[in-house]
């Protein structure tokens, strides 16, 4: 695991980084065809770090005709498997060879703790890219059971073009949850990066390049959602689009595929996650840090942020002081410095959304605990971790996805009662559930209504693990494990007569 660099040492390779702010269309960088260009804005200060490509439906025709041609002919997808996975590989290994760079240019952008950035998004994107890349020689195909006279084979084929639109809170990892399974099962992917989280995936680019990865397979256009995304959702050359973001988005795609060629459409969409603190939970040390970091980490601005906390209420006051001395732990400071656990908020838009949210929590009648208010620290845009209580279930911090690092506390008379609470959703990502009964683990673990539930911690699972959610969290297939390599590709089945 990498070493941590001091503040002073992560801000000198920031000064001295050349930011990589052109498209990339059939392994070079190249400006966008009308020559729009659009800031990248540094959150923790306000200040433009680069001007990026603003691509537009022209680009979008260009990406796509490469990727398809180069599908087409084979480079990428007529390789023997071995050879993929080399090249995934070795892929990987650039990325952590260049992990501090890397590191560097999403915290600038992004706003992220260097901390998290260096400790946890670089080694899970390095490590999901080595885990595809070695699946990629030992999938196997299937016979059917159809006796000594017939023979049918099913057999998996890629899909072609893969359009990937991604979020901006994990851009690294999201990137290569798309990537790795896309690529290992031998299509040519275009991306699109969320606008305000572009360059770390463009630096990707190039180093699949110099992985051997041809041109033409790797493809990234920054521009905006109508721009970029919507092309990319009505392109009849693009065979799926793999898409995380918010719900209202998602469901757009889902028209663009109707619009266009019935393209598949994979989402992951957004998530209102429970903490369930049953009655006879243990260890409330353990369940408050588990609370304190599902809520917080990248300052709430995650989607299976456990933003609701449901216990029972025999426990309630001993565990809300618990969390509350927890949230200490939580420091929100320069990203650059790695002492601090939170850094900024993405854009001034979701900066305002999220205060906005905290305000109407306040109105509508919930009490404010911790927090509450704007972190002043030069022209950043930084809010304190904040808690509510005495929440009721149509408040609409209950009931709206805030990403941000905004919480609320909610009695639970009974257990089953807990469990109608955290199913009172039109989400359902991920559920967090507290108990020292092995029993009602699994009982309860099976009726939480999500596609993800961890047991006495807060977790996603992990790469070997499928991740998606229920409800308007997402459908359409999953990301991480052997799973996802189903929505990349093809079956077919071949049939041959073998009677005389």
């Amino acid at each position: 695991m990498t070493d941590l660099l001091t503040k002073q040492q992560y801000q000198a390779l920031a000064d001295e980084l050349t930011l990589p702010a052109k498209a990339f269309i059939n392994g070079k960088f190249v400006d966008a065809v009308d020559g729009g260009t659009m800031p990248s804005i540094n959150p923790a200060t306000g200040k433009v770090i680069a001007e990026i490509a603003a691509c537009n439906h022209k680009d979008v025709d260009i990406a796509v005709a490469n990727a398809k041609a180069v599908f087409e002919r084979g480079d990428w997808a007529g390789l023997h498997p071995s050879d993929r996975k080399q090249a995934i590989l070795k892929f990987a290994r650039l990325i952590e060879e260049n992990a501090t760079e890397l590191a560097v240019t999403e915290a600038l952008e992004a706003g992220k703790p260097i901390h998290e950035c260096v400790k946890t998004d670089l080694p899970e994107t390095v490590h999901c890219l080595q885990w595809h890349g070695e699946a990629t020689d030992k999938l196997y195909q299937q016979l059917s059971p159809s006796g000594d006279d017939k023979l049918g084979m099913i057999v998996r084929e890629p899909l072609g073009v893969v359009g990937c639109v991604l979020p901006w809170n994990f851009p690294l990892m999201m990137a290569a949850w798309k990537l790795g399974p896309a690529l290992a099962c031998g299509n040519s992917v275009i991306i699109k990066p969320a606008e305000s989280t572009s360059m770390t995936t463009l630096r990707l680019a190039e180093l699949a390049i110099e992985a051997g990865i041809p041109a033409g397979v790797f493809n990234v256009l920054p521009g905006l959602g109508p721009d970029v995304g919507e092309p990319l959702g009505l392109h009849p050359d693009v065979q799926i689009v793999a898409f995380t973001g918010s719900t209202a988005t998602g469901k757009r795609f889902l028209e663009y595929s109707a619009q266009s060629n019935m393209k598949r459409i994979v989402l992951e969409c957004g998530g209102k996650s429970p903490s369930v603190v049953l009655s006879d939970a243990e260890n409330l040390d353990s369940v408050a840090e588990n609370i304190a970091a599902a809520a917080l980490w990248n300052m709430g601005q995650n989607c299976t942020a456990n933003s609701r906390i449901i216990i029972y209420k025999d426990l309630k006051t001993e565990l809300t002081g618990k969390i509350i001395e927890k949230m200490a732990d939580w420091q929100t400071g320069d990203p650059m410095d790695p002492q601090f656990m939170l850094g900024a908020i993405i854009n001034r838009a979701q900066y305002d959304k999220i205060l906005t949210y905290i305000e109407t929590g306040i109105n509508e009648g919930a009490t404010l605990l911790v927090g509450g208010a704007p972190i002043k620290l030069g022209d950043g845009l930084f809010i304190a971790p904040t808690l509510f209580d005495q929440v009721t279930p149509d408040m609409t911090i209950a009931v709206e996805e805030i990403f941000g690092p905004v919480f609320c506390l909610m009695e639970a008379e009974s257990d089953e009662h807990a469990l109608e609470l955290a199913n009172q959703s039109c989400y359902g990502l991920q559920a967090s559930l507290y108990t020292a009964n092995v029993k009602k683990a699994h009982i309860y673990a099976r009726k939480l209504q999500a596609g993800t539930v961890s047991v006495n911690c807060f977790s996603e699972g992990d790469i070997s693990t499928p991740f998606g959610g229920f409800k308007q969290s997402g459908f359409g297939g999953r990301d991480n494990s052997l799973q996802a390599h189903d929505q990349y590709s093809e079956v077919k089945t071949v049939w041959l007569d073998l009677a005389d």
